[in-house]
């Protein structure tokens, strides 16, 4: 479902919200989001008074911690399989599901000439290190392992491959060029405020070579009958937020 078409009059409707009751939310968040859902965070509580507080880390990372009990009230991941767990394992409430957004996974350098032999570039493989996340805990970091099979790459850098905790610490690893290059989000190169905005260029890597990165959310147990997480989660399917998270390079599920 497209969700331009959802809650037209979300925001309209949230803006009238008694502000004397603002109410605090919890949220665990995949690293890929750590902007984007800061800025809806701002706009939100522009609108309703309400304050959003996150905590930001891999997926993989993310779901360990609700399964031991950490108090999230949303779990806002980078995949689908980590919240599909969490109600499979009775931890989030089931109606709440959702696909958010789609990631795009780009190939990045501050010095290398990817934009246009991203290719010949990972085949020559004149670089001492190539960033990505930890497949066995962040999606990016996953999928870029996929590409990098599926092209007949994988053998031949594996040796230079350096993993990051999340794909946070991978974008760090080439943005402070401790690493030439690596596979990182695009939203981490799009954004402005970016050190990757103006300085480097970045290769989109075809989707046909790797699965979708498709990011969905869920209302944790804990915050089931929290009133304000319910409202944050529509409020993520606003047009308002729609705008962000598409600015931020995001594609919307089909």
């Amino acid at each position: 479902m497209n969700l331009k078409t959802l809650l037209p009059g979300l925001v309209l409707c949230l803006a009238t919200t008694n502000l004397a009751h603002a109410a605090q939310v919890t949220v665990a968040v995949a690293a890929n989001f750590t902007k984007t859902i800061e800025e809806i965070g701002e706009a939100f509580t522009q609108d309703t008074g309400h304050t959003i507080r996150f905590s930001f880390g891999p997926t993989g990372k993310l779901f360990a911690q609700i399964r031991n009990g950490a108090p999230f009230d949303l779990f806002f991941a980078a995949n689908e399989s980590s919240p599909q767990r969490s109600i499979a394992e009775n931890l989030a409430v089931k109606d709440s599901y959702f696909v958010y957004a789609q990631g795009v996974l780009v190939l990045y350098s501050p010095s290398l000439p990817v934009a246009n032999n991203a290719i010949q570039i990972l085949k020559e493989a004149n670089f001492r290190h190539l960033a990505i996340a930890n497949p066995k805990t962040a999606p990016y970091g996953t999928q870029a392992e996929v590409f990098l099979k599926k092209v007949g790459l994988y053998n031949q850098v594996k040796s230079k491959l350096v993993n990051g905790e999340s794909i946070a610490h991978a974008f760090q690893y080439v943005a402070t060029k401790n690493a030439e290059i690596g596979f990182v989000a695009k939203s981490q190169v799009v954004d402005p405020a970016s050190p990757a905005y103006k300085n480097g260029e970045y290769w989109e890597v075809p989707q046909s070579d790797y699965k979708p990165i498709n990011q969905a959310a869920i209302i944790t147990k804990r915050g089931e009958n929290n009133q304000t997480a319910k409202t944050f989660m529509q409020y993520i399917k606003s047009p308002k937020a729609i705008e962000i998270i598409q600015r931020y390079g995001y594609n919307l599920p089909q």
